[in-house]
């Protein structure tokens, strides 16, 4: 597959501003995976969605040999957890949503009577006093714009309704894309790419393929773990997001030095395994795909780790993607990083035969 022009369409642009402006928060995703389906249904030939959410495309179902590539669907968010007598709404987290960010935010409150706005009030800078009051999760709340709790429920608001920012997509410098929920939808839009280049190149592959879009990995992998059950795969490639540490206020010493623009990260780790790393490694050398390397003391903290733990031991690989300001409303990632992501696994699936065996030894 040739580098010289741009992987991403007019259409699968459209697609990916539409895909990041839809909220899939984590336990509530079915929206945005029934865009992300109806993307991939032309370069499928089977599908299913299992009891949670979690959505797989299928390439030549009937072959023995599975071979998955995986992204997860879900954002973080917030639940409604309390409203006061005077009508004001206290949360709870769901998935790393960070507080520091929250006042002055517009919000989206889903109701079954549909959106309900809201922001994220913050006394002014005149009242706070002498010390500065820091936003923390006993201080921060949503404003809907009424004068009691009855008139909150009015609206349809109630205790565990879940709240998304309302932050949309937008490209600067021609070149990042930025967006909420770019950790992880950026990745399934990536498989969803590469099952488009297998079907428009008619790449016939040797082994079963698994597109799998995964559900709530932000509280825990969770959809990863189900479905890595359901497929029992032979071999697992997994796109997430890492950290750009290129900007202020990061300590490489501590996260590493990555950047945007040089390339997606390969990840060194227990549950990497290492003869599907070298292959990866291969491919992009083959390809002239640049890469960046990232080592993981423990687990890698992605569905990696679901998939390579599953099954009696799946092997596993991570190929992620880098990102300025993670779990805010103005995540950044490089479209040339985005596309030879693309390009990687794709590289990397050509690579893999029928009954390919990762053992160390035999």
């Amino acid at each position: 597959m040739g580098k010289s022009k741009s992987i991403i369409t007019k259409k699968s642009s459209e697609f990916l501003e539409k895909y990041l402006n839809n909220a899939s928060p984590t336990g509530f995703e079915q929206e945005g995976q029934k865009l992300w389906l109806s993307y991939i249904k032309p370069f499928i030939d089977d599908y299913w969605v299992d009891n949670y959410g979690t959505v797989v495309g299928i390439v030549n179902p009937e072959a023995p040999y599975r071979v998955v590539i995986e992204a997860h669907a879900d954002e973080i968010s917030w639940f409604v957890h309390y409203i006061t007598e005077e009508g004001f709404v206290y949360l709870r987290r769901n998935g790393g949503s960070d507080h520091q960010i929250a006042p002055s935010k517009r919000v989206n409150i889903h109701t079954d009577n549909g959106i309900v706005k809201a922001v994220f009030g913050w006394p002014a800078i005149h009242t706070r006093g002498t010390k500065e009051e820091a936003p923390t999760l006993k201080n921060i709340f949503l404003d809907c714009g009424c004068d009691s709790k009855a008139e909150v429920e009015a609206l349809g608001v109630h205790v565990g309704c879940v709240i998304t920012y309302e932050d949309e997509f937008i490209i600067l410098n021609d070149n990042r894309f930025v967006g909420r929920a770019l950790d992880n939808r950026i990745g399934g839009f990536m498989i969803a790419e590469v099952a488009r280049l297998l079907k428009e190149n008619k790449v016939k592959l040797p082994f079963g393929l698994y597109i799998t879009n995964a559900v709530q990995e932000e509280v825990g992998l969770r959809g990863a773990q189900m479905v890595a059950e359901k497929i029992q795969p032979d071999v697992a490639i997994v796109t997430d997001v890492c950290h750009d540490t290129s900007t202020p206020m990061l300590n490489k010493i501590v996260q590493g030095d990555l950047k945007n623009g040089r390339g997606p990260v390969l990840t060194y780790g227990p549950a990497v395994q290492n003869n599907l790393l070298k292959l990866v490694i291969a491919a992009a050398e083959e390809a002239k795909i640049p890469f960046q390397r990232a080592a993981a003391s423990r687990a890698t903290g992605t569905d990696t780790d679901a998939f390579a733990y599953s099954n009696s031991g799946v092997p596993s690989v991570l190929i992620s993607t880098p990102l300025r300001y993670m779990h805010t409303t103005v995540e950044m990632a490089h479209k040339e990083d985005v596309e030879n992501g693309i390009r990687l696994i794709y590289e990397s699936l050509l690579h893999i035969k029928e009954g390919h065996d990762f053992r160390y030894f035999h």
